[in-house]
């Protein structure tokens, strides 16, 4: 099953760029398609695959970040190829 995965990384200090670029650098170093746009950064692949990736590399980025929110949105599909019809 493959699946879409949306996130947005806030950390709540002054210098909130460096955290940011840094679990947007592991998540590209993956074997998975990322896709970035200014606002969120997508992810996708097999579920199975993907879901342990993210628990550790989320874990990675929380623990290196005294204060921070994780907007995450998972869609069962890949919609890495959406194209708006209208």
């Amino acid at each position: 099953m493959n699946i879409s995965v949306e996130f947005t990384l806030l950390p709540l200090q002054n210098d909130f760029e460096s955290p940011i670029q840094d679990f947007i650098k592991e998540l590209r170093a993956s074997k998975f398609k990322v896709l970035e746009n200014p606002l969120s950064t997508q992810v996708y692949g097999s579920y199975d695959e993907l879901m342990p990736f993210l628990n550790d590399t989320i874990k990675v980025s929380f623990e290196s970040i005294e204060h921070v929110v994780l907007n995450m949105k998972i869609v069962k599909s890949d919609r890495s190829d959406y194209e708006p019809n209208f």
